[in-house]
């Protein structure tokens, strides 16, 4: 058997380590794809038939807090009305009812506006003649929104791009452990930076703006460091159960730099966390247990 030339073999590694990454890539794309459809936050898509008028339809559940939200239908028939049913999420408050105003082919509602963190539910409901149809969430529930504070895209966009780099290196340490690699601490080592970076120090900022507190996860689960009617957030324990995790694998690799399993364990735990929908029990208000004006 001919024997295999150091730049050859040196060759055959730089390819195969290329592959990995690119590996890697597509399932931080696809992982980043799934954060992004199954959020409590993704508008509600679909579509409905009235009078035999197709009409497709999102309805958002999410929205900025400096100004009223747009809730907004294609209606191009002049002759469907529509009218939205709303309350506070979480309140006492009866349901109110009101049209939509038409401007040209759009049907429209401007949801008044709430503090950071407070929820509202609707329900469209258009109708023709005798005809109508109810426009709610899956499941045939009400379609509840949030509002949070403007976040300035100078911290958004390095937490997000943080955080997918910090599942990119989880996934490819892990790989690289696997394969027995000689690059499995140092990859650990930026894996942990990136989640650092995006969820501890990014996180925090972006919570501040979006919801008025810095931390609403455990050790501070009701919040009360900062809002006394904020729920704890789900998406800082997750964050912090990642680091954690790869606190604990780099320390493991320090002892044993061929360990399979911590690095492993440290990625297995990225991709649970990730595999939560994003905002799942996030930050919100709970009207029925807030003061009355």
């Amino acid at each position: 058997m001919p024997k295999i030339s150091k730049p050859e073999s040196e060759m055959n590694k730089t390819l195969k380590s290329a592959l990995w990454w690119i590996f890697a890539v597509f399932f931080t794309i696809a992982m980043a794809r799934y954060q992004k459809m199954t959020g409590p936050t993704y508008p509600v898509s679909d579509k409905t038939t009235l009078n035999g008028n197709e009409i497709k339809y999102k309805l958002i559940r999410t929205a900025e807090n400096d100004k009223d939200a747009e809730i907004a239908l294609n209606v191009p028939d002049t002759n469907i009305k529509g009218t939205i049913t709303y309350k506070r999420y979480k309140s006492n408050d009866s349901l109110t009812t009101t049209s939509l105003t038409r401007r040209n082919d759009t049907l429209f509602f401007m949801m008044p506006t709430q503090p950071a963190a407070g929820k509202m539910m609707y329900e469209i409901t258009l109708s023709n003649g005798n005809e109508q149809v109810v426009l709610k969430a899956k499941k045939d529930e009400f379609v509840v929104m949030r509002f949070k504070g403007p976040v300035p895209l100078n911290i958004l966009i390095p937490h997000v791009l943080a955080m997918f780099l910090g599942l990119l290196f989880s996934t490819r340490t892990a790989i690289e452990a696997f394969i027995g690699g000689t690059r499995t601490f140092k990859l650990a080592l930026w894996t942990l930076g990136f989640l650092i970076v995006g969820g501890m120090i990014f996180g925090p900022i972006v919570q501040k703006y979006a919801f008025g507190a810095y931390w609403t996860g455990w050790p501070f689960a009701d919040g009360i460091s900062f809002n006394l009617f904020v729920m704890g957030d789900m998406t800082d324990n997750k964050t912090l159960v990642m680091v954690l995790a790869w606190v604990l694998a780099i320390f493991k690799l320090r002892k044993d730099p061929k360990s399979k399993f911590w690095p492993a364990f440290a990625a297995v735990m990225v991709l649970i966390v990730y595999l939560i929908p994003h905002s799942v029990l996030g930050s919100e208000i709970d009207h029925t247990k807030t003061p009355k004006p």
